[in-house]
């Protein structure tokens, strides 16, 4: 077996698909410092299963698909194929020609293949084992590897002697079984266990068999008995049924006669319809002939007019016009009398359309009438279905009322059978009987009483059993309560330590020199770690601190010096040392005139508190920041003393000296100083939560008890009264 050739595509630096053929010899490949020499022999190893992408010197497997240049785009994947000549079969494989290939997208998508066929990466991984090739095999040793396996540990070279031996298959193999041998012990453990637990339940559960065979046997009778009570049921509602049919033909006969009624009321409504409607078209018609009659009256009245004017005009010749005048006179005197004759006409015309307006009215009037027949027609239809309504609820509780007379009827007839047997039995032995009785109600009498007395303490027991669950119920659902809060707290004091380790908020050179903190005890820590504030003054603080916040606090100068150097060595940025022994405080001269100024609070130096041997530093940071109540007073302040004071408000608004302002806010900005006494608080409110769990607990465990000793005093009740 001996390798014939690898095909590299999109892998590392091969942009261009390559085959590298490898003949009978050593075959060496040569070139220059990055050139992609080693490049061959991790492509050799990620095609044979390697998963570490530390191992193929990248930091995620992402990194081994050729990531492009100026000139060239990024591929989109990456793929290699190892051939191999197996035609001694030392391959366990049916081929005298093997490659293996392995293909990664940029989307982490990823598959294996045989001779082209798709397989996993264990079959891969199983292929290679004892032969020396796979991954971690000896044939395969890349750039400092071999002083890696001299200085190794014992248990690492072995790997490579069992490699050469030949028997990693048979260890692996055994590792698998000794692993499924002792999942199956603890599966075999959990059976055993299940098995206790269905061993303690079979007594319980066969007692509940009996229950519940009984129950069927009961429940067969029920059966029986519904049904017998449903045909009889279903007999009477029957019957019931045939007379509300009978009263609802009758109803419906009612109706049946309305709609007829209804039906000629409205042809007699339709044809008085037409009637009216004809004597309205006459009456227009009569209408239309008064209005020409009056035209004409017009047309003669000029007439008249002018003729009365012709008159005038001729009274002197009066004498020939005299029969001329009596004719006119006459044709006045006809047309007058033609007039009287219209106005006559007119009068028994307006007294017909008075007539058919009574008509009309009265004929409205049958129609109101007719419908309220109707209407009362809908109302008695919907009182018979209210009715039939009421007869189905009765119905339902009839049969209700008949089902529970029925059962004590069976219970009363049981009893009596029962009765009548004990008569008959002691009828024979009277006397001794009535001894035994006499003897028996004493008892009775005594039982009674006992039973009362057991019943009303069983009732204060349960009484005392109700108020202790009620309390546990209160005290479960206030433990949840605590407990949802607890977890709530404790997950986000979590969260804010985790941020405050690993300095969230903090440049990422601050960050890297604090990991030096266990390295470097010369490390006090960042100014935010040193001081505590009231959480009224926290922003106003921070806003005086500014960047200096993150500035870093060390024992001397020298450990400043160090720090600075392993910043500049690995290129981490650059930070703000502030060495206990270098930094000086130096003392102003305004101070206590300032501090009496309408506004002002005081100095932020004050407003903190922090160790005693940090005073210096906090002096040299605080000293000179007045901090007053809002933005005006500071204003006032800052021009009284010529814009010579640095200046901040509660609120982060900050007037630098020569009169600069600055304020707003970040959107999520990260208060460093506000984390710590956020962490404060929350381990308060967690140990408090804590305590009051504990607590509740312990109250919850008392009030069990409490109950279990109620119950078994209840149950020792019951079997005495039983007894």
């Amino acid at each position: 077996m001996y390798l014939k050739s690898i095909e590299v595509h999109g892998f590392k630096s091969f942009a261009n698909k390559i085959n590298f053929q490898f003949h009978d010899g050593i075959t060496a490949i040569v070139g220059p410092n990055g050139s992609g020499k080693s490049n061959v022999g991790d492509a050799v190893r990620w095609v044979l299963g390697e998963q570490s992408a530390k191992q193929l010197r990248g930091s995620k497997m992402e990194d081994v698909i050729f990531s492009g240049t100026e000139t060239r785009k990024p591929m989109g994947y990456a793929y290699v194929a190892i051939t191999l000549d197996n035609s001694d079969h030392k391959l366990p494989i049916a081929y005298d020609e093997v490659t293996v290939a392995r293909r990664v997208y940029r989307s982490g998508e990823s598959e294996y293949l045989i001779n082209g066929s798709s397989c996993r990466l264990r079959d891969v991984q199983e292929l290679f084992l004892d032969t020396g090739i796979g991954k971690e095999g000896y044939s395969i040793i890349g750039q400092g590897q071999i002083d890696k396996i001299l200085s190794g540990k014992p248990e690492d070279r072995r790997e490579l002697f069992d490699e050469a031996a030949g028997i990693v298959k048979f260890k692996k193999r055994k590792n698998a079984a000794e692993k499924n041998l002792e999942e199956e012990r603890l599966n075999l453990n959990r059976i055993n266990d299940i098995l206790s637990e269905i061993e303690k339940q079979i007594g319980p559960l066969e007692q509940q068999s009996i229950t519940a065979k009984e129950y069927l046997k009961l429940r067969d009778e029920l059966k029986v008995l519904d049904v017998n009570l449903f045909l009889m049921e279903n007999e009477r509602i029957e019957s019931e049924q045939n007379q509300m049919n009978e009263k609802i033909s009758i109803g419906k006969e009612a109706l049946e006669t309305a709609n007829k009624n209804y039906e000629c009321t409205k042809e007699e409504y339709d044809k008085l319809e037409l009637e009216i409607e004809e004597c309205n078209q006459e009456l227009e018609i009569n209408k239309n002939s008064l209005h020409e009659f009056n035209l004409t009256k017009e047309k003669q009245e000029g007439e008249i007019k002018v003729l009365n004017e012709q008159i005038l005009a001729i009274k002197q010749s009066d004498s020939h016009y005299q029969s001329r005048i009596s004719a006119i006179r006459d044709d006045i005197q006809s047309k007058n009398e033609e007039l009287e004759q219209y106005r006559k006409a007119k009068q028994e015309i307006d007294s017909k359309i008075d007539t058919m307006d009574e008509e009309q009215t009265s004929v409205l009037e049958i129609l109101g009438t007719i419908r309220n027949k109707i209407s009362n027609c809908v109302k008695q239809i919907e009182d018979c279905n209210s009715e039939i309504f009421d007869f189905l609820s009765e119905n339902a509780t009839i049969k209700t009322s008949l089902q529970r007379y029925e059962t004590i009827l069976e219970q009363n007839n049981i009893k009596k059978v029962e009765l009548n047997q004990k008569l008959l039995r002691n009828k024979s032995d009277e006397a001794i009987i009535e001894s035994a009785i006499s003897q028996q109600e004493e008892t009775l009498k005594t039982i009674t009483e006992d039973i009362l007395k057991q019943n009303s303490a069983n009732s204060s027991i349960e009484t005392l059993i109700t108020e202790i669950q009620n309390k546990i119920d209160s005290i479960t659902i206030t433990l949840n309560e605590r407990q949802q809060e607890f977890h709530r707290e404790s997950s986000r004091l979590e969260s804010l330590k985790n941020l405050t380790e690993r300095y969230e908020g903090y440049g990422n050179s601050i960050r890297k020199v604090m990991e030096q903190k266990d390295n470097e005890p010369g490390i006090l820590g960042a100014v935010a770690d040193i001081i505590k504030v009231d959480s009224k003054y926290e922003i106003a603080i921070e806003t005086a601190l500014g960047g200096n916040i993150q500035n870093i606090v060390t024992e001397n100068e020298v450990t400043a010096k160090r720090l600075i150097e392993y910043l500049k060595k690995n290129k981490f940025g650059r930070a703000t040392f502030l060495p206990l022994t270098s930094i000086s405080n130096k003392e102003t001269g305004f101070q206590d005139r300032v501090l009496s100024e309408k506004g002002v609070i005081g100095l932020a130096s004050t407003l903190v508190s922090y160790d005693t041997k940090f005073s210096n530093v906090i002096q040299y940071l605080l000293g000179r920041n007045i901090v007053v109540d809002h933005i005006d007073n500071g204003i006032i302040l800052a021009k009284k003393y010529n814009q010579t004071l640095r200046i901040v408000t509660l609120d982060g608004e900050l007037i630098s000296p020569g009169g600069s302002l600055s304020g707003g806010a970040y959107k999520n900005s990260s208060n460093l100083l506000g984390r710590r006494r956020e962490i404060d608080e929350l381990e308060g409110t967690v140990s408090k939560l804590d305590k009051n769990l504990k607590e509740l607990a312990v109250s919850k465990e008392t009030l069990k008890s409490e109950r279990m000793n109620a119950k078994q005093q209840n149950r020792i009740t019951d079997k005495r009264t039983e007894y």
